[in-house]
């Protein structure tokens, strides 16, 4: 029998709340079942890492028992970034790497059937997670998602392209040499394990300018008021009028974001997948429909309550 245990993180509204993938391999009737409050995305992982592994020349325990627990069992998991982890953990548990040698570091990442790492949303909010509890944890994702964590403040970010160049990392020093050599002769390219540094500070972001807009001029006077104060704005008034055009151009007159401010904006796009890096310290403006709901826009269910009972009872 053999266990193994591979660090990642689930994303749970804002938060990136730590998850242990735990892999027990066992004699007795073949079979792969993962449990641990796991969405339809994450059960179809067992079919991902079954291929992944294959097709990447390494061995895949056919002819063992596989649980995996994704613990705790009663935070909610989805989407495909426990592809990674769970393929590792079946590795490590299996022999095939050293699981001592994975201490230290967080997974997560989608797989292909042909081992190639997929980007995952939320790579910024899981680096974001362990700058805020000081945790000096290695963060090793698909190349894709560890530009954007990478620019999360004394991160040690990694990046990689397929699940050999995450588990040449983590095999005894021999097996190591003589799968590059492999994958040298067939294939003489860069190495797809690289570790990423945040981006070169982008050009002072371009804003809509509030002097194109002619007239408004009560409008335009509530805005600067607004911006130097801090305060909330509400406008009112038919389709048309030029609500839209202000409020697009509100943003430039605010201050410069702080790194603060920039990463938790980028950490809600982040969730979204709509972060790009070029979008790096640009204040957001979001025009959502005028039928949106309050549910709609401020959100709801499990991450409402969770904010819910933080709150002092009355």
């Amino acid at each position: 029998m053999s266990l193994s245990l591979v660090q990642s993180r689930a994303l749970l509204g804002l938060e990136a709340a730590s998850v242990t993938v735990e892999v027990h391999l066992a004699n007795g009737l073949p079979s792969f079942t993962l449990v641990g409050l796991a969405e339809t995305e994450v059960k179809e992982a067992r079919e991902r890492v079954r291929s992944a592994i294959q097709n990447a020349g390494l061995e895949f325990p056919n002819n063992k028992k596989i649980v995996v627990n994704l613990a705790p069992a009663d935070l909610p998991k989805d989407s495909g970034r426990f592809d990674l982890p769970i393929a590792l953990g079946i590795l490590a548990a299996s022999g095939q790497i050293q699981p001592a040698l994975l201490a230290g570091h967080e997974f997560a990442g989608e797989l292909s059937l042909s081992g190639e790492l997929r980007p995952v949303r939320g790579a910024l909010a899981m680096a974001l997670a362990l700058h805020t509890r000081g945790i000096a944890t290695r963060l090793v994702l698909p190349a894709e998602s560890a530009q954007e964590a990478a620019l999360v403040p004394g991160s040690e970010v990694y990046g990689a392209r397929h699940l050999l160049d995450v588990v040449r990392r983590f095999m005894p020093e021999g097996a190591a040499l003589l799968l590059q050599a492999e994958e040298e002769q067939q294939q003489p390219a860069a190495d797809g394990w690289a570790r990423i540094h945040a981006a070169d500070a982008a050009a002072a972001p371009l804003y809509a300018d509030l002097a194109d807009v002619k007239g408004h001029a009560g409008a335009k006077r509530a805005l600067e008021i607004a911006a130097a104060g801090g305060h909330s704005l509400l406008m009112v008034g038919e389709p048309g009028s030029g609500k839209s055009m202000l409020a697009q151009r509100f943003a430039g007159l605010l201050p410069p974001m702080s790194v603060d401010e920039a990463l938790e904006s980028a950490a809600v796009a982040s969730l979204a997948g709509s972060f790009s890096t070029a979008r790096w310290m640009n204040r957001p403006t979001s025009a959502p429909h005028h039928t949106s709901s309050a549910v709609a826009l401020v959100g709801g269910g499990w991450s409402v309550f969770r904010y819910l009972r933080k709150l002092p009872a009355i």
